[in-house]
């Protein structure tokens, strides 16, 4: 008998890896002799990004980037084995393990490290970025990304605006013009396991802000903020699968970097 495991990490818990041995260890008490073939997978938030450089023979690699809470972190990314593609995890930066359950509140939190980590990967020159989006503390619709890579937000008065969720409803204006030119060169791919839009019944604000700490009764004006902020752009992403992902990263990144929605298991089916 052959026995396949292939579970993904349990939040704030254990790795993929940890739960595929778990789950080993109680079967093998019941199938001793059975064969058993443990393939670990990612939904685009914590893990996803050893799977991938495992799946590659990948590196991972430690950077210091900006946390959640604007405090400096140590975190994780990969690159395949020929050093063309790269692999985040939005969660490293911004993930809700790295905010204590008292401080927990989406609007608060800065996305700015997820895009130091794509400006790392820039540096290196891949050609290629992969991006998992889940497991996020954040819901800024990817501004704080975006600063990162050079875009400048302001609001009616001409003045910059600092690059958070609470901050969405103030912006008026933004400024691409620094916006990291190298972008235009990359691919860059969205790895999620949801298909939810940015905003509405089954957007980012109504679905996932709970978890994240946003209350029930405040989640229309912050859905409306959202809905603002995306009106201001030609480009319309809001409706696109995938764009509510990670309090709106997947919008951002869509909008922002050109990335473009990949379902999680596609990768692995890849590698």
């Amino acid at each position: 008998m052959k026995i396949v495991i292939a579970p993904d990490s349990y939040k704030e818990s254990l790795t993929a890896q940890e739960v595929a041995e778990a789950i080993r260890v109680g079967f093998a008490d019941v199938f001793p002799n059975a064969e058993y073939q443990l393939l670990p997978v990612g939904d685009g938030g914590e893990g996803t990004i050893a799977i991938l450089a495992d799946a590659s023979d990948g590196v991972m690699e430690e950077v210091f980037v900006t946390g959640p809470l604007g405090e400096l972190v140590t975190a994780k990314m990969a690159f395949s084995a020929d050093r063309t593609r790269a692999f985040i995890e939005m969660a490293e930066a911004c993930g809700l393990h790295l905010v204590p359950l008292e401080k927990r509140n989406p609007l608060a939190v800065s996305t700015s490290g997820v895009g130091e980590l794509i400006r790392h990967a820039l540096d290196a020159r891949v050609r290629e970025i992969i991006i998992g989006v889940g497991g996020s503390a954040s819901h800024d619709g990817g501004i704080g990304m975006a600063s990162a890579l050079g875009a400048r937000f302001y609001n009616l008065r001409g003045e910059a605006v600092t690059p958070i969720g609470a901050n969405l409803s103030a912006i008026s204006s933004v400024s691409l013009t620094d916006l990291d030119s190298r972008l235009g060169d990359t691919v860059i791919r969205i790895a999620a396991d949801v298909e939810n839009p940015l905003c509405g019944e089954n957007g980012a604000a109504a679905i996932f802000g709970p978890q994240k700490g946003l209350a029930q009764d405040a989640i229309p004006s912050i859905d409306n903020a959202m809905q603002g902020f995306y009106s201001i752009f030609e480009k319309d992403v809001r409706r696109l699968p995938g764009s509510g992902a990670g309090g709106g990263m997947g919008a951002g990144l869509m909008l922002f970097t050109g990335a473009e929605f990949e379902r999680e298991l596609n990768l692995f089916c890849e590698n």
